[in-house]
């Protein structure tokens, strides 16, 4: 009965890592390897309800947050746990893909090391609630502190207006 158990105990617990290890599709884009000739790349796409927006190299919606106000990452800690920033690794290339200026792509430190690319100034981040590409469900959420947007190519947010 005991190892029966035991069983069933390292059966949960192997699945409980699984789904951890697959539960933040949208943080993929953050964690890109930091060798030499990586690239993170920023394009743009059409996506449903909210037209042409910037999106990750594997489709993800890119989000600004209102109180960063062009300036720093203010997201961290929790805050980053649901709105993981883009991350730039060392020794990794910014690349623009098509619809994007190169001219607005950059990056500014992060809070706890590293990098954050930026788009006409501000700090991109992913949604954790995007569970699969090609979606913008963070657009206009007020959490952690201040409201979310996507950027449209031209650096400005969708902001929807009073």
């Amino acid at each position: 009965m005991i190892r029966g158990r035991r069983t069933g105990a390292a059966a949960v617990l192997l699945l409980a890592v699984a789904v951890a290890g697959c539960s933040s599709p949208a943080a993929g884009p953050s964690a890109a390897g930091g060798t030499s000739g990586a690239k993170v790349t920023v394009t743009a796409r059409s996506l449903p309800d909210v037209g042409t927006v910037l999106v990750t190299g594997k489709g993800y919606a890119l989000y600004m947050f209102e109180p960063d106000r062009r300036r720093a990452v203010t997201c961290s800690g929790v805050c980053a746990g649901t709105w993981p920033p883009l991350t730039l690794p060392s020794g990794a290339a910014l690349a623009a893909g098509p619809g994007v200026k190169p001219s607005l792509l950059g990056s500014d430190p992060a809070p706890g090391g590293g990098r954050v690319v930026t788009y006409n100034g501000w700090p991109l981040y992913t949604y954790t609630g995007d569970v699969e590409a090609g979606q913008a469900t963070g657009q206009a959420i007020d959490l952690n502190g201040g409201p979310w947007y996507v950027l449209r190519p031209s650096g400005a947010p969708l902001d929807p207006g009073p």
